[in-house]
């Protein structure tokens, strides 16, 4: 086992993180808001429709990379298999996250171009989310079985760490307060001009160049196995695809975790891709508040992670994903019953009780930190339990069908958030569909097995 390898292959989670923390959640998210909403004011929108309407073209846009990671991750994970090459294809989808996360910076206040934004932020999570595939696919080769959960939470908490530490830099040094000055004082670095919003949309090019010097110890550490290199023949790929496929009929238990790791996995990402827009537009949090937000949020990942860790080598992955997604069922019943007057019906004060903090301020907050927390959990725990489902002759294959049980309805969760704020004009209960993928995924589990079909 070697551990300069471990440590390469922990530095992917270290180096792409940031696009969950500072893109999906805690600042672009919420810049994007803020930019929307106002766009639309300005065309005759009440400050209700207008939030809802920024809310919907953003789950509309994460509909659209959902469908499209839905179609081509099995069959990446497929040929990759039969070609035997793993890295060329992270270095392609590297690129596109690059070059997504790059070209967030034209979402300028005045005149947004709001569909490019959306496109590029797009082009960055399928570069993302196609690396991994090929990531993730190297865990079987990385230690003995036994040592699998372990590594799988540490490196999600290695990683969340990686967005800690990312997020407090942008916070310090670029993003600007309403009073054009950084959280810690400072005027934003490089001359970067507040008036234009421009230390807070720098983020596109900070998580860029954060994954370039940070994925240099992957290229340099991780090496594939030896082995032959065949020429890619993509129709010989479809067809093991489509018989690994078919022969989920004879796998009730991997069938059954596919399914319910495709919810619970939507789900999450609904979360984590919403909570900005939600902390913006009806909380009226300021993207400074949700940064500070994100640290807290993140630290309690990186910690719950690791913990999650350690209990998924001593109790195997299941127990750890059913107590993490009961976490989660709570707490997105606690955002659909909270505004800034009422939690679940009941009136909440109306003085601050920490701070300039208020009672929905603090409730968020602890909401916040289950979500990183058992969210990271849960997703460490899940890689463990797709191990446990595979064989490393086959583990890109078996994880290309992960990436497909995580995407092929990716666009389902978004999709319902836009379309029932869309009917509802009531964001709050556009969140609600995400309570319900969670209970399905939670009676999946019935009927998968602790310890895998690894073997067959």
């Amino acid at each position: 086992m070697s551990r300069k390898r471990i440590w390469g292959w922990w530095f992917f989670d270290w180096a792409s993180q940031p696009y969950h923390t500072l893109l999906v959640t805690f600042i672009f998210s919420i810049y994007f808001a803020e930019v929307a909403k106002t766009h639309f004011i300005r065309l005759g929108d009440d400050a209700a429709i207008a939030g809802a309407n920024a809310q919907a073209l953003w789950g509309y846009g994460l509909a659209a990379a959902g469908a499209v990671i839905a179609v081509f991750a099995p069959v990446l994970g497929a040929v990759a298999d039969t070609s035997g090459r793993k890295m060329p294809w992270i270095w392609l989808f590297s690129a596109f996250y690059v070059t997504g996360a790059a070209g967030l910076w034209y979402l300028t206040p005045q005149h947004p171009p709001l569909l490019q934004a959306v496109a590029l932020f797009s082009i960055g999570m399928i570069g993302l989310e196609f690396a991994t595939i090929f990531t993730n696919a190297m865990l079987p080769g990385l230690a003995p079985r036994d040592e699998i959960g372990r590594l799988s939470g540490t490196g999600f908490a290695f990683g969340y760490l990686g967005g800690v530490v990312a997020l407090a830099l942008m916070l310090a040094l670029f993003a600007e307060t309403p009073s054009g000055k950084t959280l810690a004082g400072l005027e934003p670095l490089f001359g970067l001009d507040p008036a234009q919003r421009e230390g807070t949309r720098f983020v596109g090019p900070f998580t860029a160049i954060w994954f370039i010097l940070f994925m240099m110890p992957f290229f340099l550490w991780v090496r594939e196995p030896r082995g032959p290199r065949r020429p890619v023949r993509i129709g010989a790929a479809l067809r093991d695809l489509w018989a690994l496929i078919r022969s989920l009929r004879h796998r009730r238990s991997l069938a059954s975790w596919l399914a319910s790791s495709m919810l619970s996995r939507d789900a999450l990402n609904a979360l984590y891709g919403f909570g900005g827009i939600y902390a913006g537009t009806v909380l009226g949090w300021p993207v400074f508040l949700a940064g500070i937000f994100g640290v807290v949020s993140a630290i309690s990942a990186a910690i719950i992670s690791w913990l999650g860790g350690m209990a998924d080598s001593r109790f195997g992955p299941k127990p750890v994903i059913i107590a993490c997604t009961l976490v989660l069922i709570a707490v997105c019943v606690t955002i659909v019953g909270m505004d800034r007057e009422t939690l679940l019906g009941i009136s909440l004060p109306t003085t601050p009780v920490l701070g300039s903090l208020y009672p929905p301020d603090l409730i968020f907050f602890a909401c916040g930190a289950l979500i990183g927390g058992a969210g990271g959990a849960l997703q460490a725990a899940s890689r463990t339990m797709m191990v446990r489902h595979t064989t490393p002759e086959r583990a890109t294959e078996g994880f290309g069908l992960y990436a497909l049980s995580g995407k092929a309805t990716a666009f389902l969760a978004p999709f319902l958030i836009a379309l029932v704020t869309d009917m509802s004009g009531n964001q709050r209960i556009g969140i609600s569909p995400v309570i319900l993928i969670f209970l399905l995924a939670l009676v999946l589990l019935l009927w998968v097995k602790p310890e895998g079909e690894g073997q067959q």
